[in-house]
């Protein structure tokens, strides 16, 4: 089980590290985005594979030439 998510707390911890600035006006997107993210990923980890699960190919773009 995953830790719940602070997104308010994640932003405040990250955005200085990568010298980005969050404006104020977006940070309510940011944290809708972060919550889609983390739900996203819970259901993709809650998802089995069987023993036979291939990972995807590779896109290569030159590959539409």
């Amino acid at each position: 089980m995953t830790a719940p998510l602070d997104p308010d707390a994640l932003i405040d911890a990250l955005a200085p590290l990568l010298d980005l600035p969050v404006d104020p006006a977006h940070r309510p997107g940011v944290v809708q985005n972060l919550r889609a993210a983390q739900a996203a990923a819970a259901r993709m980890a809650g998802f089995a594979q069987g023993d036979l699960a291939e990972p995807a190919p590779v896109f290569r773009p030159e590959s539409l030439e």
